[in-house]
């Protein structure tokens, strides 16, 4: 009986197997494409928001045509399409990549800037909108990142036509960062811990004198100050505020009740 039972589950697994091999193989409509045919397809399903079938047009293109204008266009393109899709750590290869592989081609510029943008986007997505999180609530390491392949672009291609938008970025990624290091004094602040909270205020004023976080920061250093019991740095701080923003405590006040947009909101 166990033997009858053994050759028909023998005889029933050479049945399945042959019938998969009668089935028909799936059959690769591209297979006989030339260049510019997949290049036309992947940029139609690109301009369609289809990124994941845009990627693979891009590189199966690549890979049939590995030398060639076509080639090297796809590499550019399925950066951007990554990019698209949100998908950070494969667009930020893909920049990499090309700029190793093409540090001297003509349009090199632009991957230098996607990689600005891939970075100065990180984790920005709708619930960080709808929430109106402040961004440089989060770790400024993108953002320092951000900076530096923009810097880079803006130095190595001082005429490219993406440098005036990466000097704005650029600016404004200052700013983000010297606000960060304010939220971490405030943190500081709110904890007790007067001492760290002035070390990382003083920090902001020195190393981001022009962002707009160096008032809130002398604000901070002043009442983390005067929490510590030194009225004369207390008093110090309190003329430089003055100083420079003769308005400034009444502006944080009226930043704190809601009745202007912060700084940071540019949309």
């Amino acid at each position: 009986m166990q033997k009858n039972l053994m050759k028909c589950a023998l005889l029933a697994f050479v049945l399945a197997t042959s019938a998969c091999g009668l089935l028909p193989e799936k059959i690769d409509e591209t297979q006989n494409w030339s260049a510019s045919k997949l290049y036309a397809e992947a940029r139609d399903e690109l301009a369609s928001g289809n990124y994941d079938s845009a990627i693979k047009y891009f590189e199966k293109l690549e890979s049939r045509y590995p030398f060639g204008t076509f080639a090297q266009q796809s590499q550019m393109e399925v950066a951007y399409a990554y990019y698209r899709q949100s998908d950070q750590p494969q667009a930020l290869a893909a920049t990499e990549r090309f700029i190793k592989l093409h540090p001297n081609h003509p349009n090199v510029d632009y991957m230098y800037y996607l990689r600005g943008l891939i970075n100065f986007n990180d984790k920005l997505g709708l619930f960080d909108f709808v929430s109106r999180q402040d961004p440089t609530e989060r770790d400024p390491k993108a953002a320092r990142e951000a900076f530096e392949s923009f810097k880079q672009l803006v130095e190595r291609f001082p005429d490219s036509v993406y440098a005036p938008d990466a000097r704005l970025r650029m600016r404004y990624l200052v700013n983000a960062i010297a606000q960060h290091e304010v939220h971490v004094a405030k943190y500081y602040y709110r904890r007790g811990a007067y001492v760290a909270s002035v070390n990382r205020a003083q920090f902001a004023v020195k190393e981001y004198p022009e962002a707009p976080a160096t008032e809130e920061a002398l604000f901070v250093m002043k009442r983390s100050y005067d929490a510590l019991g030194l009225p004369e740095l207390r008093d110090d701080t309190d003329r430089v505020l003055k100083k420079n923003y003769p308005n400034a405590e009444s502006d944080i006040v009226r930043n704190k009740a809601g009745k202007t947009d912060p700084w940071w909101k540019f949309w």
